[in-house]
């Protein structure tokens, strides 16, 4: 047995990840100022994060520590690029791959499907099928705000109940089907090149998931699936604009039809990404640029 897996995945069989999980978010959100003070200082150290861009940069001003988290960053911090294709987080390109049929690949030995990530609506994972996809995990020192990648509208959002194993690397190559098991909030998206679905995947620790129009969406934990569809009055957002964020680390994965960005599926993976900048391979940038002012 790996040593990676007894020491950091098994015991995520074990713990009442819930509990734990919902326990981070009542800590993190408490207004004692000696409290969260120390725990922010002791985390800018231990990530070695850096206060500077963030538009609050003394720890003191943060009324708690998950205010501190989710910290906005000054404008000039993020520039959109003028790619018709942004990153919508900060963190690192894990994978890119084409979608081959309805089955993605989450690492040597483990498959999944659409059908199962998207909470088993079949008629919406047949959009993706031989389409893209590509996967960004946020570490515990990235920003933690996610951005439209793109102009479009939001028109239907999908809660999906389930585990809260970690999604670093270490858990990703052992647990089975990890993105299709844990609790994930599923965003439909319309853009001008198709359907689009950027799913924010819950991990063990992160306290909560909120959007900008639906606020906090867990915790608590709900037990069943619920889908909100807004197709009659769309929430239309410009790309770079906040649409959720993450209370902790966890993942984003997009997805995207044979006829949409594509392109995405090239990514180089593992590489380290910020929000703004384009999710486009390198060879494709200047050309897509290029089309894209084209329009204009």
């Amino acid at each position: 047995m790996q040593a990676a897996y007894f020491f950091k995945v098994l015991p995520q069989y074990l713990v009442p990840q819930h509990l734990l999980s919902s326990a981070i978010h009542w800590l993190t959100t408490r207004r004692w100022h000696w409290l969260k003070n120390t725990m922010i200082k002791a985390f800018c150290k231990l990530y070695d994060i850096e206060l500077a861009e963030a538009k609050l940069s003394n720890p003191e001003d943060y009324p708690t520590f998950n205010a501190f988290f989710t910290r906005a960053l000054k404008p000039e911090a993020r520039p959109i690029s003028d790619a018709p294709l942004i990153s919508p987080a900060d963190g690192v390109i894990s994978q890119a791959q084409n979608i081959q049929g309805n089955t993605l690949v989450q690492a040597k030995c483990h498959d999944y499907t659409l059908e199962a990530l998207l909470g088993g609506n079949i008629s919406y994972a047949r959009q993706f099928y031989a389409g893209a996809s590509c996967v960004i995990y946020l570490s515990p020192r990235d920003y933690h705000r996610i951005h439209m990648p793109c102009d479009g509208k939001v028109t239907a959002m999908t809660y999906v109940p389930g585990d809260l194993f970690a999604v670093n690397p270490a858990t990703v190559e052992h647990v089975d089907q990890l993105f299709a098991r844990n609790e994930r909030l599923i965003i439909h998206i319309e853009t001008a090149r198709g359907p689009m679905a950027l799913i924010m995947v819950g991990a063990i620790f992160v306290g909560s998931m909120e959007t900008v129009w639906a606020g906090k969406v867990t915790p608590p934990y709900q037990p069943t699936l619920f889908h909100e569809d807004y197709s009659e009055q769309p929430h239309v957002f410009a790309k770079g604009e906040e649409i959720g964020r993450f209370n902790m680390g966890s993942t984003v994965i997009l997805l995207t039809p044979e006829t949409g960005f594509a392109e995405i599926a090239a990514l180089p993976a593992p590489s380290q990404i910020k929000m703004g900048e384009p999710l486009l391979p390198p060879q494709n940038k200047e050309n897509l640029n290029e089309t894209d002012h084209s329009r204009h």
